[in-house]
């Protein structure tokens, strides 16, 4: 397949978009892979890392070594996903803390197409296809009701939650970023990746690589073998995660980080929503999300003082992610 510059130019873009989504913890990255049509090339690709490549550059030299490495795929797509993630990674804790409601709103709505564009790739629709797909939408739900862990900076502790968040990261509908929260690991490497802390971000990155080359070549083989069933599982992870990625919750614990006792939210505030009565406050280190669950607007309202539920804008963000999905499948059909 012969790229021009402008190919490799939509591919960052694509990075770019795939990095957005991955530091926003409920949203995956191998979604925006997959519904821009790159995710098994992606996977291939990475798959491909093995020792083979320093053969092939010992005896036949650097060019050929890039081409079986698809280095110039690679190279363009994680300079997309880098720059995306290591800026967006600050938008998005902006965002969240002060307007969660409406960012959650809008991918919201890109999750919800990407359940329609993923799914319609399954071509078979039998008893397997069906048990597939509910086991996803199980596992993922199950996943999104999970009760965050306390933070942790250890060196060992970060290099197996980049493992595991990674792994994450290129599966359509498991968030990467919300493994890191549940695990009690993002706020650390968000933290680092705001001072430039090049110690953790590295042992981070270190358990990232080894996570995802081990990990892509069991996505390899289950798409070689087992893709319709494969595609019915992952449909159903990103149907299952929509309960993390709904606008309007009720925070049920926190965790006090003075004392590090978990404590039912009503001990605190008479808001029923932290990120609520952190910007009454204007703190949002003190206190930390430990469990939550997802209610209807009005009820929002209610337990949080009849703040506005903004349900109107929540509406058209909802539809502006709907429709940036069908943006992003149309360009990855027609760009190599």
């Amino acid at each position: 397949m012969q790229r021009r510059f402008s190919d490799y130019l939509f591919i960052s873009l694509k990075g770019i978009a795939m990095g957005a989504a991955d530091a926003v913890p409920g949203v995956s990255g191998g979604t925006i892979a997959f519904i821009s049509g790159i995710y098994e090339e992606l996977i291939t690709t990475i798959s491909g890392v093995n020792l083979s490549l320093l053969t092939t550059l010992r005896k036949s030299g650097f060019a050929a070594f890039w081409k079986q490495l698809n280095g110039n795929f690679l190279l363009a797509l994680l300079i997309g996903i880098v720059i995306s993630f290591i800026s967006f990674m600050r938008l998005a804790k902006y965002l969240i803390e002060q307007h969660p409601v409406l960012i959650w709103s809008f991918f919201f709505g890109l999750i919800v197409a990407s359940i329609f564009f993923v799914g319609k790739q399954i071509k078979t629709w039998n008893l397997s296809a069906i048990g597939s797909l509910i086991f996803g939408t199980l596992a993922a739900f199950y996943i999104t009701t999970l009760p965050s862990m306390a933070n942790n900076d250890s060196s060992i502790f970060l290099f197996f939650a980049g493992a595991l968040a990674i792994c994450a990261m290129i599966l359509p509908g498991i968030s990467g970023s919300f493994i890191l929260v549940i695990l009690g690991a993002y706020k650390t490497l968000s933290d680092a990746l705001s001072i430039f802390d090049f110690k953790k971000i590295t042992i981070f990155a270190a358990g990232a690589v080894i996570g995802l080359l081990s990990f892509s070549r069991v996505l390899k083989w289950l798409f070689n073998n087992y893709k319709n069933t494969t595609l019915a599982v992952l449909t159903g992870f990103i149907f299952g995660s929509l309960n993390k990625i709904w606008p309007w919750k009720e925070t049920l614990t926190v965790l006090e980080k003075a004392t590090g006792q978990t404590v039912p939210v009503s001990n605190i505030t008479e808001y029923g929503t932290l990120e609520v009565y952190q910007r009454q406050i204007n703190n949002f280190e003190t206190l930390k999300m430990v469990s939550e669950k997802s209610v209807l607007p009005l009820h929002y309202s209610e337990i949080n003082q009849a703040i506005d539920p903004q349900i109107a804008m929540s509406i058209v963000l909802m539809v502006v992610g709907f429709l940036t999905i069908f943006i992003l499948e149309k360009v990855g059909s027609k760009t190599p």
